[in-house]
């Protein structure tokens, strides 16, 4: 049996889905994984092809590379290709689209990349492209309620079925030493009796870090803001602290690969996210027992009970998000009582858990080929 992973990025595959490469070769399985960037560190992948992705759906590259892709996909003789990220799940159906004994394909969403504040033009596009393409999708994997509905009610897939994300490994988020937070807390320049906020993700549009500065300025100045990750606008936001006089405030360690010892840092998680599909990031700090303020938009809202595991807010609006920060810099009691049940929230999402539930929508697929 031959197996196809494809994705936008081969770290996606990496971060993600190595325990899955890995279950199909144990069970004899050849599994090949195209993308685009560095194939590097695929344990269980027998062979990588570089697929070179533009992120701009209508780019003509992404066309061509939706050939390239088709070539291979003839040439392999795949039973079955698993496609993930909303670009490579598009033009990995394009590139099977009226091929005679097709594989089967499963795409797994990992959240649309828009919902029902999307401006009409952009929604439409992206909808638009789900549905040329459900005929070659036999099974659609979702992970929150939003995507869900919106799959069944235009008929995204020949099967519509939800997972509850794929996994967390907790593995990487082993208890710190003591001293962690001591330590952290010194090397960034933070002081012992702070308040810090920590959201590490990819410095996008989407992500919104921009908002959480704003929301900075409202509150005391003993709050600092932790901010891992990189990305396009990471610059951008750079200014607009300085810009806000907010400098000594905001630290910007750039990518980190272990972030056990930053939730371990700070006091609570944060985030300003536009839209999401399951988030890990809020699922680690859930999991580390950390109080979570989150804009209220799909993949949040299906992780934090309001006022129980978290406090949600509008999207966009800084005012209310200092609003929930206060409550949460006024009450230690809350704190804690809110960090406690959230880490016990989050351990329906753990990886031990997710596994076998994701791994039995895989079996339910395998193949038949179909024309």
């Amino acid at each position: 049996m031959k197996l196809l992973f494809t994705a936008s990025t081969f770290s996606h595959i990496a971060h993600f889905h190595l325990p899955y490469l890995q279950w199909f070769q144990a069970r004899g399985w050849t599994v090949h994984v195209a993308c685009g960037g560095n194939p590097a560190g695929l344990p269980g992948a027998t062979d990588v092809f570089h697929l070179p992705f533009e992120k701009r759906m209508s780019s003509p590259k992404n066309f061509y590379t939706a050939r390239t892709l088709r070539a291979i996909i003839k040439k392999e003789r795949y039973d079955l290709i698993i496609t993930h990220t909303s670009l490579a799940a598009f033009f990995t159906r394009l590139a099977v689209k009226g091929m005679k004994k097709r594989p089967r394909v499963i795409n797994m969403v990992h959240g649309y990349l828009f919902d029902g504040d999307t401006p009409a033009l952009k929604r439409n596009v992206l909808l638009a492209a789900e549905r040329m393409t459900a005929a070659q999708t036999d099974l659609l994997l979702v992970m929150n309620r939003w995507d869900f509905e919106l799959a069944h009610k235009y008929r995204l897939g020949r099967a519509v079925d939800a997972i509850p994300g794929i996994g967390l490994d907790v593995s990487r988020l082993n208890a710190p030493a003591p001293e962690a937070r001591a330590a952290l807390r010194e090397r960034c320049g933070i002081p012992s009796n702070a308040f810090a906020l920590l959201y590490p993700a990819e410095f996008s549009q989407r992500k919104s870090q921009s908002v959480l500065l704003h929301v900075l300025k409202h509150l005391p100045k003993s709050v600092y803001l932790l901010l891992p990750g990189d990305g396009a606008l990471l610059a951008e936001c750079k200014a607009y602290a300085q810009a806000f006089g907010l400098t000594d405030r905001v630290i910007f360690p750039g990518h980190i690969q272990d972030m056990a010892p930053w939730y371990a840092g700070a006091d609570a998680a944060v985030s300003a996210s536009r839209s999401e599909g399951l988030p890990f990031n809020i699922m680690e700090a859930m999991y580390m027992g950390l109080p979570v303020v989150a804009s209220a938009v799909k993949g949040h809202v299906d992780l934090i009970r309001d006022g129980e595991t978290g406090l949600l807010y509008p999207y966009g609006d800084a005012a209310a998000c200092a609003g929930r920060i206060r409550e949460l810099l006024s009450s230690p009691e809350l704190r804690h009582k809110m960090g406690t049940r959230a880490h016990e929230a989050a351990l329906p999402f753990t990886l031990a858990r997710v596994f076998p539930q994701v791994t039995a929508r895989y079996e339910s697929c395998f193949p038949v080929p179909v024309g």
